[in-house]
């Protein structure tokens, strides 16, 4: 299926801007989209949902694997849903990020979720978001994109994105945040997040959400996965 059906994948660290860019080419391409950051997220707010603790890892790592969730795009924007209901807005909270975390440095958790996350494969293509797309999940991809950007800038989105949500939150206290988890997810044992080594590297610091949109686009031409019109 891998060989059949073409993949972006789209790795790289909080703040980069995968999840919005990652929406807007699905939706151009009419492709599918995996938010697998979803997913670690999603097994937490189960977790929390049927009583289990995140520190027991075979009773995650089986919510894990029977996951009922959809992401469907609307207008550039992918809803979350979790049995049924909508939990875009949950998962995205400060508190969901960390408990993520922890659940995301199981290694059964990340066995049960690594079929799930390639059962997303279907034609006529699949952009794929994450930390470890190019590097675990999909590494036959045709295309492989590590988008970043300086831990200053990503802080600076978050806080920006909280404030629209009308949410007040620490500039400072945000930077430390990522930082922080930064260092766990490119330090933990378990698919440390880096770039594949066919990988193109993005910086997104200085790019406007359109210019990496297009700048993506055109590289899908390139490789003859999609049209660039």
């Amino acid at each position: 299926m891998i060989d059949r059906v073409p993949v972006l994948t789209i790795d790289g660290p909080g703040g980069a801007g995968k999840g919005t860019i990652s929406g807007l080419l699905a939706e151009r391409l009419g492709w599918h989209l995996l938010d697998s950051g979803a997913l670690y997220r999603l097994t937490a707010a189960a977790a929390i949902k049927h009583g289990v603790a995140l520190d027991n890892e075979s009773a995650v790592a089986a919510l894990a694997e029977s996951l009922d969730v959809a992401f469907p795009v609307e207008e550039g924007k992918a809803r979350t849903l979790l049995e049924g209901e909508e939990v875009s807005q949950l998962i995205r909270t400060e508190q969901m990020g960390e408990q993520a975390s922890i659940v995301a440095a199981l290694p059964e958790v990340r066995a049960a979720l690594l079929q799930r996350q390639r059962d997303f494969l279907h034609a006529p293509g699949l952009v794929a978001d994450g930390r470890d797309m190019g590097t675990v999940v999909f590494t036959d991809a045709p295309l492989k994109v590590f988008l970043t950007a300086s831990a200053e800038e990503r802080a600076r989105r978050r806080h920006l994105q909280l404030q629209e949500s009308g949410m007040d939150a620490s500039l400072s206290s945000l930077l430390k945040e990522i930082q922080a988890r930064d260092a766990r997810d490119t330090q933990r044992s378990v698919a440390p997040l880096k770039p594949a080594d066919d990988a193109i590297t993005l910086d997104t610091t200085r790019l406007s959400i359109p210019e990496v949109v297009e700048r993506l686009s055109e590289l899908l031409a390139q490789r003859g996965l999609a049209s660039d019109s």
